[in-house]
């Protein structure tokens, strides 16, 4: 049976091929005519069916097949600009960046630590100590991390033992105490707990720490830490402040010298690198660019602190007994310009925190503040008209009461006729009009030029900072009125150390030098750098300044029946030859640009002694309501005379010979 199944199966194949080979033929009969169509109706409508069938499925295929050619082609795309990309990043790493990245990788473990230079001293002319440094220590602390690492510690401890741990506000208490205790109750306890228990990442607890008591702490309390911050000495506190300045926490220059001498005083600091691992250990033989410290250089000073503290003192006694807003002093060397003492009143001190001392003079007035000098001016004048020879000293004038000129009348401060002043006389006696009749000889062209000669209208170059030039107007500027205020005092104004160094020049036998108050500075290693001498400046001939010494005589000539008496007898010294010169010059109100009536600049300038002169003196009260002593009355030569003594009995200067009693007025 299975056989005849199998032969059965074979026939059917047979059958089959056949009538497919047949069909096939009837399919070429077909496509040759009409005829033989109908026979090949069945088996070409089964074969369309397939055909039907085989054409729609052949377009689904072809989209599948193409869409796959298309995301196989853009994944292939997109890894290769994926490729692109990282093959540029990775070259931009290699070789663009590569330095810095591996000056990156070395920097994490790259340590450099400063060596601070220790800041030099500020000395004055004989060594002695206005400004010094001495090496100290901040304390700090890091409230929020030690507290959270004692904390850790106390949970650990209770853990793992059945004996109770350390408490950490305990320890933060004996933190406290063992600070306060060292330091002397300064900070109290209470205020280095607070410290300790605030919620700041960083916390200083202490500044000015003596580097014993430091490492003592920081050693039993390792949770302290602490950092070099030298501290600033100034042994004299509110002496010569306007000149020396001070500094701020930094150590940096703030005022007067400490800034613009920093770059001198600082030094330079030295500096160590070295690599340390991720453990905070230092790696053998990694140190490397060492650069030492080199300290800053002392500078020194022309000034005398006992001059200065004396000047200093007499200054502030000055301003409280004349109710003055302010009042200043300088004293220089007749020969060679040298600052000997140059003070203000109200002086701040730089051993304190100078931002909590806004009430107290933080400037220099004596080279920052100019003024309306008033009748010291006429110095000017009088050389003037003497060089030129256009009077003599014993020449009389017939001054009037009052004078016009450019279109103003200008009077004496006290009432008068005609008087018979001599030159000498005009100005002992301080008359507005004599002087102006003496101006008007000499004409405002040499007049311009001898302002400019005795060195007004520009900065002395005395070498402090904040100095100002004054105003002098320029003669193109001039209207008809100024030439009738700039001889006697009025429409220029000029530094307190301008206006004696006028006086400079006539006690120098005319020669005028440039003060200075930087006499050198030293370097660490002990060399020396002078500071140069200013060149000497021919003012006016030696005679014509001997000769005005002699005149200003006249100002502090005493005579009992006031006829030859001069304006400044409270500035006279017994025993010795005194010239110099009162001011005053009334103050601008700002309110109508016109002069008050009845608020002055008083000043006085002079040299002594007059013979032989040793020292140049210029003091100036703002404002006062009586005289520098006290008494009634505006004068500041008290203050002059009491600068004079000290400094001619303290120097044990000789005794000038008599001077011969000068005419003032004429019979």
């Amino acid at each position: 049976m299975r056989g005849e199944d199998d032969r059965s199966s074979r026939g059917t194949k047979r059958t089959t091929a056949a009538k497919s080979a047949k069909g096939a033929k009837s399919a070429k009969g077909a496509k040759g005519g009409k005829t033989g169509a109908t026979v090949a109706t069945v088996p070409n409508q089964e074969r369309s069916a397939r055909s039907r069938r085989t054409r729609k499925a052949a377009p689904q295929n072809g989209l599948r097949s193409a869409s796959f050619v298309f995301r196989h082609r853009s994944g292939n795309a997109v890894i290769f600009l994926l490729l692109v990309v990282a093959a540029a990043q990775l070259f931009t790493l290699q070789v663009p960046r590569a330095e810095g990245l591996r000056a990156e990788a070395a920097g994490q473990l790259k340590v450099t630590d400063i060596e601070p230079a220790l800041r030099g001293s500020i000395v004055d002319r004989n060594g002695d100590k206005l400004a010094f440094t001495i090496e100290a220590r901040a304390l700090t602390f890091q409230p929020v991390k030690v507290r959270k690492q004692l904390e850790e510690a106390f949970q650990a401890n209770s853990a793992e033992t059945s004996t109770e741990a350390p408490d950490p506000d305990a320890r933060l208490r004996e933190i406290a105490a063992e600070v306060s205790s060292r330091l002397g109750n300064k900070p109290d306890t209470a205020t280095v707990l607070k410290k300790l228990r605030s919620n700041e990442t960083f916390v200083y607890l202490a500044r000015a720490v003596d580097p014993a008591i430091s490492d003592a702490i920081t050693t039993k309390f390792p949770e302290v830490g602490s950092e070099r911050q030298d501290l600033r000495q100034y042994p004299g506190g509110v002496l010569a402040a306007n000149i020396v300045g001070g500094i701020d926490w930094d150590g940096h220059g703030l005022l007067g010298l400490e800034d613009s001498m920093d770059s001198v005083l600082a030094g330079t600091d030295g500096s160590v690198t070295y690599d340390r691992g991720s453990d905070g250990v230092v790696i053998p033989g990694s140190y490397r660019n060492r650069h030492s410290a080199v300290n800053g250089s002392t500078v020194v000073l022309t000034l005398d602190d006992d001059i200065q503290f004396y000047v200093q003192q007499q200054v502030q006694m000055a301003k409280d007994a004349s109710g003055a807003k302010n009042a200043s002093a300088v004293v220089l060397d007749a020969k060679t310009g040298e600052v000997l003492a140059m003070s203000n009143d109200n002086t701040f001190n730089p051993a304190q925190d100078i931002s909590r001392q806004d009430s107290r003079q933080l400037g220099n007035l004596p080279v920052s503040s100019p003024f309306e000098p008033g009748s010291v001016n006429k110095m000017i004048t009088a050389a003037a008209v003497i060089e030129n020879r256009l009077t003599t000293p014993h020449e009389v004038l017939q001054v009037p009461g009052s004078i016009n000129m450019g279109g103003v009348t200008v009077g004496d401060a006290w009432e008068h006729g005609v008087m018979p002043y001599t030159t000498t006389g005009v100005f002992g006696k301080s008359s507005n009009v004599g002087t102006l009749m003496l101006a008007q000889r000499l004409g405002p062209e040499k007049y311009a030029k001898m302002l400019q000669m005795f060195g007004l209208g520009q900065r002395t170059g005395v070498g402090l900072p904040g100095e100002s030039s004054g105003l002098v107007p320029p003669i193109d500027q001039w209207s008809g009125s100024t030439f009738s205020n700039l001889p006697i005092g009025q429409g220029l104004s000029m530094t307190l150390l301008q206006m004696t160094g006028i006086y400079q020049t006539i006690a120098n036998d005319g020669v005028r030098v440039p003060p200075r108050i930087i006499k050198e500075t030293v370097a660490p290693d002990g060399s020396r750098n002078e500071e140069p001498r200013p060149d000497g400046i021919r003012v006016v001939s030696a005679e014509t300044a001997r000769t005005v010494r002699d005149m200003f005589r006249s100002v502090v000539q005493r005579d009992p029946r006031g006829i030859q008496q001069g304006t400044g007898p409270q500035a006279a010294v017994e025993g010795y030859q005194i010239a110099g010169k009162t001011g005053t010059a009334q103050q601008i109100n700002p309110a109508c640009g016109c002069y008050y009536s009845d608020v002055y600049w008083i000043t006085f300038a002079g040299m002594a002694p007059a013979d032989d002169p040793r020292y140049v003196i210029g003091v100036m009260l703002d404002a006062p309501h009586r005289a520098a002593d006290g008494s009634p009355g505006s004068s500041a030569a008290p203050l002059f005379h009491n600068i004079a003594a000290w400094l001619l009995q303290r120097e044990n200067v000789p005794l000038s010979p008599p001077g011969a009693e000068l005419t003032l007025q004429a019979d």
